[in-house]
Parts: structure tokens; C-alpha cells; sequence
């Protein structure tokens, strides 16, 4: 009988400490998602080209995620190059503010 709790408590032990080290490993994964944040690029003079740029590369601008992203990929593909800035605002979901907030971080 001894045996049997013995070994019981073994295994339950070693599922509490794999299920914490995997739920670390997730955290971690989670918080290394984005290669380089929005304030590194704004910080080290950089622009966006979002003209030419990837939808991870456009998640570097402030404001923009993975969806937005997507979404200014998808209408450069639909309507050819942007000409100007301000064509952000024809993709779902910029406005005027987003737009602002991007300025500085964007270039054609």
C-alpha cells in the first residue's frame, strides 16, 4: 500500500511540474511573438514601407496588429500601391486618429 501512494504521489508530482514548465514555455512564446516592437521602430528613426512591407513587418507600427495587418495587405493587393498616406484611410478600420498615430512610422 505503501508502494502505491508512494508512486501516486511520484506521478502527481511530475504532472504539476509539466504542466508548469509547458505553461511557461507558452508564456514565453507569446512575449516573443513580434520580432521588434512599435517603439523600437519609432525610436531608431525608422519607417515602414507599406508599399512594400509584409503584414508581420506592418505589425511594427503603432496601433497596427496581425488583423489590421492583414487587412492593409490584402487592400494593397485589391487596389495596387498606395500613393499617398492618406489612402490608409480607405482600409477598414483606420481613421483619422490611427492615421496620426501612424505618421512618423510610415513611408511609402
Amino acid at each position: 500500500m505503501k508502494n502505491i501512494l508512494s508512486l501516486t504521489r511520484t506521478m502527481l508530482l511530475l504532472a504539476v511540474a509539466l504542466s508548469l514548465s509547458l505553461s511557461g514555455a507558452l508564456a514565453q512564446s507569446r512575449t516573443t511573438a513580434r520580432p521588434e516592437s512599435a517603439a523600437k521602430v519609432a525610436e531608431a528613426g525608422k519607417t515602414v514601407n507599406i508599399n512594400q512591407a509584409t503584414a508581420e513587418q506592418l505589425t511594427t507600427i503603432n496601433g497596427v496588429g496581425p488583423v489590421m495587418a492583414q487587412r492593409i495587405v490584402e487592400f494593397r493587393q485589391k487596389n495596387g500601391a498606395f500613393k499617398k498616406v492618406e489612402d490608409l484611410l480607405s482600409v477598414k478600420g483606420i481613421g483619422e486618429k490611427k492615421l496620426d498615430k501612424m505618421r512618423g512610422q510610415i513611408s511609402l
